[in-house]
């Protein structure tokens, strides 16, 4: 007697047929939207919230310089008061940033002056993209370099 192996050389025939039939799945179209209503808030509050560290991050690092750079302004023989306060709210508005606050220490800058100081101050709340407010408070920067030729 010869064994079903050598008559039929792909034996799995013979057990297919013996098996019930497999249904056919469904897509999981539904699962995935659930997923995704799920998954997208979560995504959009990571995205919105590093986009406003990043934004934050760029303000500080702006005020940084404005105070460096207007400082600079003042220590400069001739320079005036009125000058190294324009320079600093330039570099400020070269961002966008509203109701900036920029102070020059003196007021009024001559040849005896011997330090020049430069005080910014930012509010978060007036210059966030994302209207949900993740950093809050002010960012202040304060800078005092001592003016050239002055004994």
């Amino acid at each position: 007697m010869m064994s079903s192996s050598k008559l039929n050389p792909n034996p799995t025939c013979d057990r297919q047929k013996s098996m019930k039939p497999v249904q056919k799945q469904r897509p999981r179209q539904g699962a995935a939207l659930v997923e995704f209503a799920i998954v997208a808030p979560l995504l959009f509050l990571f995205f919105f919230a590093a986009f406003e560290f990043c934004r934050a991050a760029m303000i500080r690092h702006t005020a940084d310089n404005a105070v460096y750079e207007a400082a600079r302004t003042g220590i400069l023989p001739g320079a005036t008061a009125a000058e190294t306060e324009a320079k600093a709210r330039s570099l400020l508005n070269s961002l966008g940033l509203v109701d900036v606050r920029v102070q020059v220490i003196p007021n009024k800058i001559n040849r005896d002056t011997r330090e020049v100081t430069v005080r910014v101050g930012v509010p978060m709340a007036n210059n966030n993209f994302v209207p949900i407010k993740y950093v809050q408070g002010e960012i202040r920067r304060e800078l005092t370099l001592r003016r050239e030729g002055v004994q």
